[in-house]
């Protein structure tokens, strides 16, 4: 397990950022292949569980990642990552401010928040995210209220006016498109139906790895 803060984990890595929803495998057993197979970013992002079997699934899950190099984010709630033992939490543009998530959390957690236009990647630069979401970046069926993609050429217009900030983009990306997702400018793609809904979820993610990592320029 690396000795380096969260944050410069974050901020220093890249590659594959895997979001955690309805997999068709147990969550924890695929929590438990994607640390084997050094998946970065792990997300559990499940919107529809009682507080109670949310609580009880990130703490599993931060017991899986815990001894590994595989940052855990929660998707919304800072206070189940703070009780679970997070490293972060993942906020919609609706959700809970980064302040008061970095109340719960300690200055030391990984705060990302979703945007979609270069206004909201200005705005959660100033804010403070240590991280953006970027997307839709093309079609996707995972979430039904998801607004129009953005393409390869927003996601540009995006890390032309946050170039300092680091980029996950997220929305419809397969591994074919992969590694022009992280050309146009994004230094992590997060994935859910690739993975999580595919026959075979950890050869899913080999596929994934086989075609990415490191830093765009």
């Amino acid at each position: 397990m690396s000795t380096v803060s969260p944050k410069e984990r974050l901020l220093g890595g890249g590659g594959l950022y895997l979001v955690l929803t309805s997999p068709v495998i147990p969550h924890v057993e695929l929590a438990a292949g994607a640390c084997e197979r050094n998946v970065r970013v792990l997300q559990l992002r499940e919107k529809n569980l009682p507080d109670e079997e949310l609580l009880k699934l990130a703490r599993e899950l931060a017991s899986v990642t815990g001894d590994t190099d595989t940052l855990f984010i929660v998707n919304d709630r800072p206070d189940i990552a703070a009780a679970a033992g997070a490293d972060g939490v993942h906020l919609g543009q609706s959700d809970a401010s980064i302040t008061a998530a970095r109340d719960l959390l300690g200055s030391g957690a990984v705060v990302g928040l979703s945007t979609r236009t270069p206004d909201e990647a200005a705005a959660a630069r100033a804010a403070g995210a240590d991280y953006i979401g970027v997307g839709p970046v093309f079609p996707t069926d995972t979430k039904p209220d998801a607004l129009a993609p953005i393409g390869l050429g927003g996601l540009r217009s995006v890390a032309e006016r946050v170039p300092e900030l680091t980029r996950v983009a997220i929305g419809g990306i397969t591994s074919s498109a992969a590694g022009a997702v992280l050309a146009a400018g994004a230094h992590y793609v997060a994935v859910i139906s690739a993975v999580c809904h595919a026959d075979d979820p950890l050869a899913a993610i080999d596929d994934f790895q086989t075609r990415i990592g490191g830093r765009p320029s």
